[in-house]
């Protein structure tokens, strides 16, 4: 009997083993592809920069920068509109700070008022 549960423990040892060794090699891989995904975001985010660069004077990628601290998902967009519309040509001139808090403006939702009535 003793001989059996020694036998059971080895080939479950040694089952554990291979998923360990399959899991490392699968691991390696994930991570590669992972390394390569993160590469190929920072070269996007990198071109990215260099067009709203183009795009922005230096004191509207201050504002974006300094808006994006606290509103990332409405700068994402708002940059992904801009990238949009220097890629068709309808940008004849650079966006300076003034035009940016325009389109801010435009963008933001349109807030309802509340009332209180007293009766």
């Amino acid at each position: 009997m003793t001989d059996d549960l020694e036998e059971i423990r080895r080939k479950r040892l040694a089952q554990i083993q291979q998923q360990q060794a399959a899991q490392q090699q699968m691991g390696g891989a994930d991570m590669q592809a992972a390394m390569q995904q993160e590469q190929m975001q920072a070269e996007m985010e990198a071109k990215k920069q260099a067009l709203m660069r183009q795009i922005l004077t230096p004191e509207a990628r201050e504002r974006l920068t300094n808006l994006r601290m606290s509103r990332k998902e409405l700068v994402e967009q708002l940059e992904n509109q801009l990238i949009m519309l220097a890629q068709s040509g309808r940008l004849q001139t650079m966006i300076d700070d003034e035009k940016l808090k325009q389109l801010l403006v435009q963008m933001q939702p349109k807030k309802r008022e509340t009332t209180i009535k007293r009766m």
